[in-house]
């Protein structure tokens, strides 16, 4: 399951996401977000957790609680919706 983590703290890292996921189950991957120019992060990412169960343990475990100085938001990740091209007029 793909969980979506939000309002986190721009330091947070990777690491820290697994560190803090890790005691619900397995962590298979996670990604933050970062500007394409900057390279910093945009303060929210997607930890994925095989184990659905373990997932929805996280999620309610984590929601609306501190971590790194803020109160982060967990949920289950959105289906990332379609976008139409835009196309360059010349």
């Amino acid at each position: 399951m793909e969980i979506y983590v939000g309002s986190l703290a721009y330091t947070v890292t990777e690491e820290d996401l697994k560190e803090a996921f890790t005691p619900f189950g397995e962590v298979s991957g996670v990604r933050l977000l970062r500007d394409k120019l900057s390279g910093k992060s945009k303060g929210f990412g997607f930890v994925e957790m095989p184990d659905s169960s373990e997932a929805d343990s996280a999620i309610a475990a984590l929601n609306e609680k501190e971590f790194k100085g803020r109160d982060i938001k967990v949920n289950p990740a959105k289906p990332k919706e379609e976008r139409p091209q835009h196309r360059a007029r010349y």
